[in-house]
């Protein structure tokens, strides 16, 4: 009947709860996340957040094997129906009706997408060629005012970015003539801190400025979460003794950086930077209120040519609409994007699978703030407690009572 739906919706949100949480977590394509990222169901994420939105949906969808229930069932059919009703009508009304807070001046965009195949990246005759991509890219002219601000992916440039960035190297050199005077770029590459003997690696976002006639150091975000098996290998010491690191490819892993922080790259331009994956997470995406938007640089060249980028960009676009901010999305393969507080691809903001390009684009609007940012999961966890006191009542049925009496037996 309806209260066993309710508990089998618990129970297999709370499945997809600790998927996302166990060990480093891998919350890939959550069942509240299957609703394009942008339509009007997926803005109930700005409420309840993506695991409640799980709960929901999934509510929603195993309404009909209660049906032959008698009358509890139809009830509960008749209430799925209701709230699929009320999140299209919800969701729609949001889209029409939530405008920005105060208004802002614009900050212009490049994305850089140069279609650096996983296959030839690591090859050392190419790199020259993958710089060339980048910089030539990067000082493309501009049909009006030239961007405040241009990103390049995670791992744009296969090499350290300690390496090329020195001073004197042609590799800073080209950057800097790529720039105008005053830009910032932004540029995912992997870096090491430490002694010769013993170094220690970060993936890393770095942020630069052009100043005069030469490129300065704005700051440094390291990434938080890690890959498991693929940046890192947990219980080291136990795997590599078992030939776990050899199986999975891994010579150094990455370090973890700090819990996710914003990064300061201007005096007007406060992001929060998500380094691939990290976009899966909702919790950390939740921003410092002064954050201006979302930066997600991503490598899903991994993916090839799959749906997996394409997953990758409707996931990411969920933590838009959980907090209200836009999200600059730069990959070396596709799918880039500019994406609206809302979760939309912005029109024709967008370089697909296999294509080499720019995106200039004005930073949209974002909000005031949404109830999950401001609450986080709490309204996910009332709704579980809810469910929790549900099942009681279905586990109390299923006990008869005998009201303290003796039950004779018959022999």
């Amino acid at each position: 009947d309806a209260l066993r739906l309710l508990v089998f919706a618990s129970a297999f949100s709370l499945l997809e709860w600790t998927r996302g949480h166990i060990l480093t977590g891998f919350p890939w394509n959550l069942p509240g996340e299957a609703w394009r990222a942008g339509s009007a169901p997926s803005q109930a994420a700005a409420v309840v957040g993506a695991y409640g939105l799980t709960w929901i949906t999934l509510a929603i969808a195993a309404a009909p094997a209660v049906w032959r229930d008698g009358r509890s069932g139809r009830i509960a059919v008749g209430s799925a129906f209701a709230g699929l009703v009320l999140l299209y009508a919800g969701g729609a009304a949001r889209l029409a009706l939530d405008r920005p807070a105060t208004p802002q001046a614009a900050t212009l965009v490049r994305i850089v997408q140069a279609d650096v195949p996983q296959s030839i990246k690591w090859d050392a005759a190419s790199f020259q060629d993958i710089v060339g991509r980048y910089v030539d890219l990067t000082s493309r002219p501009y049909q009006g005012r030239p961007a405040d601000l241009v990103i390049w992916p995670e791992g744009a440039l296969p090499a350290a970015i300690n390496d090329y960035l020195v001073p004197g190297s042609w590799v800073r050199q080209a950057i800097v003539d790529a720039l105008q005077p005053g830009q910032r770029l932004l540029i995912g590459g992997y870096r090491y801190e430490g002694p010769a003997d013993k170094p220690v690696y970060y993936n890393s976002l770095v942020a630069l400025r052009r100043d005069a006639d030469d490129i300065v150091l704005v700051g440094v975000y390291d990434k938080h979460r890690l890959v498991p098996f693929g940046e890192y290998l947990p219980m080291d010491g136990v795997l590599t003794a078992l030939g776990v690191r050899s199986m999975a490819h891994l010579s150094d892993s990455f370090a973890s950086g700090p819990r996710p922080a914003p990064l300061r790259i201007g005096s007007d331009l406060l992001v929060q930077p998500l380094i691939c994956y990290e976009s899966l997470f909702p919790r950390l995406a939740r921003p410092d209120p002064a954050v201006r938007a979302l930066v997600n640089v991503s490598n899903d060249a991994w993916f090839g040519v799959t749906s997996g980028p394409l997953q990758h960009l409707n996931l990411a676009s969920y933590r838009a609409i959980e907090t209200g901010k836009p999200i600059i999305r730069a990959t070396p393969t596709g799918v880039s994007a500019m994406i609206d507080a809302h979760g939309r691809v912005v029109g024709g903001a967008r370089l697909n699978l296999g294509q080499a390009g720019v995106i200039d684009v004005a930073l949209p609007p974002e909000f005031s703030g949404t109830l999950f940012s401001s609450l986080g999961h709490w309204p996910y966890f009332l709704i579980m407690g809810a469910s929790l006191l549900a099942s009681r009542q279905v586990r109390a049925r299923k006990i008869p009572r005998t009201g303290g009496q003796k039950i004779n037996k018959k022999s």
